[in-house]
């Protein structure tokens, strides 16, 4: 514990000596009794009167100490609210120790606190509660960031940089109120998804996340091992098979909101887990889908908006139904020059050489369409857009269009350049099915690790007959990002993967001792900032000497203090 205190800033320091100081003065910084607010702070501003008896809880964010008064401002989950101390009415008798001593001296911003009172308006104006009873409910023991905005609306000191604010949301949610309204959208976006299907009477499931063989998706996947089972395991890469059971079962319409996994890249739109919503309904074909699908987003983006249009990054967005229709032969050949129609897998990869698309000998003919829809056309459709009829070999788990035998059923809704949504007329000939599966299988055998499994216990529920089914999955992560005018998934998710951080272990003293500092001072050498070998070296041994009695000094250190020959010492045994 002495090591790791040694490694706190001053403010630390000082807050933890505020710990010492409540307790002394019998009050438990971290009470167990529940506290029993009245009012939030948004609720309280739109029911104000003056005269009111109200109690609120939250966060102390700021202090104006003027004597025997004060201003200060609560925030609480739905914002803030100004309170106003006054230490006789705070403290009518004549101990004075809760304004003097603990408002003024030992609390903190960013100390959960209690307070009740009566509401009153200012001569200015401003609704304020006057305090009349103060409970410490949590104390802080790191500061906060200290975000300013002055009178120009300019902000300063912002907690700004990701890194940061993504390792420690739970400090980004608290200063930057804009964040945790990001959040509040997504989960209005994901309530209206669930309400819409509630009421068309779909039923809302749970599948298995460890999966046996991971199927529904062509994707790398996490693996894992049971060790009861002494048996692989995978994360799942969707839930699409498992869903598709269900049908098989009878039921006519499920839905689920899944967490799903890919041990794949990671950029602005792609996280390795994220949340898909799928969904099946039986005796549909994707047509319906489409229709259904474009009437949803639409509410759903009414419901966070107010309207069915959205800016996202400069552009105008209208969610507004119907969209556009594209196939995807026409969007290639658009965006390309290039006719996928007829072409076999040498000839779409000479194609995709000739644009500047990338290939290699693991992709097949769908591989290779993939890569040149995306790398040349994907970006350019900003508006709501279905591309629709997908090639066979792309579609594996899709039905063979009821036209054009060379394509599928298949339908991806591009925004701002961005897939949100992926749905098929699924696939319900379990023949069929096997052959398009042993297809998958050598794709992997070339190379190509996202591939498909073999799934034989899904061929086998199949054979046992499903009904003509269409099914969707929209990416919930990145109609959130279309939605809130995001533009990296990162700020979407509370708490998006990131490489481990690596916490200090704490000063060596050993090696300080091994430097030349006796025994009895290495703690506070190390304690005063120098903690290695390196900052002493870059050290004079006056400066040092001069700083080490000041460190004496001032934290009242029962030892001798330093002549300059005591610290040269040090130096020379270290040569």
């Amino acid at each position: 514990m002495y090591l790791y205190t040694m490694q706190l800033s001053e403010q630390e320091r000082i807050r933890r000596d505020s710990l010492v100081e409540l307790r002394k003065l019998g009050i438990d910084p971290y009470p167990a009794a529940a506290f029993d607010a009245t009012h939030r702070s948004t609720e309280l501003a739109a029911s104000f009167k003056d005269g009111m008896e109200v109690t609120l809880a939250g966060r102390l964010m700021s202090r104006r100490i003027m004597g025997k008064a004060s201003f200060a401002e609560m925030q609480d989950s739905e914002g803030t609210f100004q309170l106003y101390l006054n230490r006789d009415e705070l403290c009518p008798g004549e101990d004075k120790t809760t304004y003097n001593v603990v408002f003024k001296k030992l609390l903190d911003r960013g100390d959960f606190i209690g307070v009740t009172g009566e509401t009153f308006t200012t001569q200015t104006g401003e609704q304020s509660l006057l305090v009349k009873k103060l409970t410490v409910l949590s104390k802080s023991l790191k500061p906060l960031p200290a975000v300013k905005v002055d009178d120009a609306g300019n902000t300063h000191d912002a907690f700004a940089d990701p890194e940061l604010r993504y390792r420690m949301r739970y400090v980004d949610l608290v200063v930057n109120p804009h964040v945790r309204e990001t959040f509040e959208s997504r989960s209005r976006i994901i309530r209206t998804i669930r309400e819409s299907f509630d009421q068309k009477g779909w039923l809302e499931v749970d599948t298995p996340v460890l999966q046996a063989i991971p199927g529904g998706a062509a994707a790398r996947p996490f693996e894992t091992h049971h060790n009861a089972l002494d048996i692989p395991l995978y994360l799942r890469i969707a839930n699409e098979l498992y869903l598709k059971r269900l049908i098989v079962g009878g039921f006519e319409g499920v839905y689920e909101f899944s967490r799903n996994f890919r041990n794949e890249g990671m950029d602005r739109t792609h996280n390795p887990e994220f949340t898909v919503l799928e969904l099946y309904v039986a005796y549909k074909d994707y047509h319906w889908m489409m229709e259904t699908i474009e009437t949803l987003i639409g509410d759903v983006c009414q419901s966070v908006h107010g309207k069915m249009q959205a800016n996202l990054g400069g552009n105008e967005i209208n969610f507004k139904p119907p969209y556009k229709r594209v196939t995807m032969r026409d969007a290639i050949l658009e965006h390309t020059g290039v006719d996928i129609d007829g072409k076999d897998e040498a000839e779409l990869r000479s194609a995709c050489q000739s644009v500047g698309v990338d290939t290699d000998d693991s992709m097949g003919k769908g591989k290779l369409i993939d890569e040149l829809f995306g790398e040349k056309c994907e970006h350019h459709y900003i508006q709501p857009t279905f591309i629709i009829d997908y090639p066979v070999e792309m579609s594996p788990l899709t039905k063979v269009h009821r036209d054009k035998p060379d394509y599928t059923e298949r339908f991806e809704l591009m925004i701002n350049g961005t897939e949100v949504a992926n749905a098929y007329s699924e696939l319900n000939d379990p023949i069929v099915q096997r052959e398009r599966f042993e297809e998958q299988l050598k794709l992997g055998e070339r190379g190509d690790d996202e591939a498909m499994f073999i799934d034989q216990d899904f061929l086998r529920a199949l054979e046992y007959g499903m009904p003509p089914t269409s099914g969707v999955g929209i990416g919930i992560d990145r109609l959130v990002m279309m939605l809130t005018n995001q533009t990296s998934i990162q700020e979407v998710l509370l708490f998006p993967q990131m490489r481990p951080e690596v916490f200090s272990a704490g000063p060596n003293l050993k090696a300080l001792e091994e430097w030349g500092i006796p025994c009895e001072w290495t703690e506070h050498v190390a304690a005063a900032g120098f903690d290695s070998a390196a900052t002493l070296a870059e050290t004079s041994p006056a400066s040092l000497r001069e700083k080490m009695n000041g460190y004496r000094k001032k934290n009242k250190l029962s030892i001798s203090a330093l002549s300059l020959e005591d610290v040269e010492s040090w130096y020379s045994s270290n040569h």
